[in-house]
Parts: C-alpha cells; sequence; structure tokens
C-alpha cells in the first residue's frame, strides 16, 4: 500500500522542534520533511530546484543520537524532461521518478571502491538490463539476455562505459514491475549532460556513496523537489 510521504513545503521538524532556531525563509534539511525515511539510518536525498529542472543536489546523510547529520552533497542531474511522480510516470519520457525508493543493490564495470561492504555486482560483456515489457525479465539485470528480452529494448551495462562504472540500482518499479512505467533506474556517474531517467552524479561522489552505504543501516534515496507542490510517496 502506497503511504503519503512529503509535501515539500510542509516542515515537519519545525513541528517537533527537532532543529532549532533557523530563520523563517530556510526550510529545513530535506530529511527533517521526510515523514518516513525507510527505517534506516542512512538517507540519500535527491533534490531538484522544481519538477522542470535537470539539475540538483545529491547529499547523503547519516542518524546519529537522534539527528541526521550530512556525510557529504555533490551536484546531480537528472532526467532530461525533469522529474515526474513514481506512480503515473511513463517509459521512455526521460523523467525521473521522484518518491522514496530502497537501494537493492550496487554494480559497476569497475572494482567497488576501497572500503564498499554494499552487495556489488561486477559487469562483463554478457550483463544486460532488460527493458522489454513483454519479458518476464522486465527491469531486471540478466545474463547471459534471454530470447525474450530484445536486444533493441535492453541495455548492455558494459557498452556504458562511463555512466555505469559505478552505480547504485534505485528501486523503482522493481518489486512488482508495472510494464511501461520504467526500467533501469540507477545512481550513477555522470555522462554528457542530462540522463534519461536516472541520477547521476560525478565520479568521485559515486565512489564516496559505495564506500559509505552499508547495508545493515537500511539505507533509502529520497528523490523530490524543493518547491511547487511535488509530493514523495513511499513505494
Amino acid at each position: 500500500m502506497r503511504r503519503p510521504l512529503l509535501t515539500l513545503a510542509v516542515l515537519l521538524a519545525l513541528a517537533t522542534g527537532s532543529l532549532g532556531a533557523a530563520p523563517a525563509d530556510t526550510p529545513p534539511p530535506l530529511p527533517y520533511r521526510l515523514a518516513d525515511t525507510g527505517g534506516g539510518s542512512q538517507l540519500i536525498t535527491a533534490e531538484a530546484p522544481d519538477t522542470g529542472s535537470t539539475t540538483g543536489t545529491v547529499t547523503w546523510w547519516e542518524r546519529r543520537g537522534g539527528r541526521w547529520v550530512e556525510k557529504g552533497s555533490a551536484p546531480a542531474r537528472f532526467g532530461a524532461n525533469g522529474l515526474a511522480e513514481g506512480a503515473s510516470r511513463e517509459q521512455g519520457t526521460s523523467t525521473t521518478p521522484t518518491g522514496l525508493y530502497d537501494l537493492p543493490y550496487a554494480f559497476g564495470i569497475e572494482d567497488a571502491p576501497a572500503g564498499t561492504r554494499y552487495p556489488y555486482r561486477k559487469v562483463n560483456d554478457d550483463s544486460w538490463w532488460c527493458q522489454d515489457n513483454a519479458s518476464r525479465a522486465y527491469n531486471r539485470w540478466v545474463e547471459p539476455r534471454p530470447d525474450h528480452c530484445r536486444a533493441d529494448e535492453a541495455e548492455q551495462l558494459v557498452t556504458y562505459g562511463t555512466q555505469y562504472a559505478r552505480a547504485l540500482v534505485i528501486g523503482f518499479n522493481y518489486d512488482r514491475p508495472v510494464r511501461g512505467r520504467g526500467a533501469g533506474i540507477f545512481l550513477h556517474v555522470n555522462g554528457r549532460g542530462a540522463t534519461a531517467g536516472c541520477v547521476s552524479v560525478p565520479a568521485g561522489a559515486m565512489a564516496e556513496i559505495l564506500a559509505w552505504v552499508r547495508p545493515e543501516r537500511r539505507p533509502h534515496i529520497a528523490v523530490g523537489t524543493s518547491s511547487g507542490p511535488t509530493a514523495i510517496t513511499r513505494y
């Protein structure tokens, strides 16, 4: 069941007094505006100024002593057509889905960064991500690619040498895939510009994030905006 998670104009921290005094026109950090952060003690936020933006900020946080502490931040890129609500997003629209998602595992063409403890799958020539709506492997890693997943409806991961040098799978449309909603949404290394729907960051930031995330801390990613009516929902 989907549960409303956040309208970004609602400042929950001010109601609980968890932040202390701040200028009236300065919103608290994003984790304090979430009614639910996934239940873990690590959170990645990907925040754009509005739904039409192709750039923004990725920040990673740890919860310690009842407070969210920022551990790092980097400029981010989003879909070429901005952001779209995860529940109604359509495949092929080059939009990044908003929502709160888990992070099933990491992968990459390069080796995992030193210190990585997160499940990390190494890409080889037979590694594909199936985006074929007619395939039973829709929105899944396949290796090798089966006949029921057409090559022109799949990504051969090794061919994206820059973007998929290192990445985290975002759990959008993953547990119970809805055909036509979208497949292959990742947090990955920057390419030349806006993405086809993923969130991307510089290579150094991606390495830092992978060395930081811990499976036992149940990390999630929240994708949303800092203005406008967009609400983040947990899926």
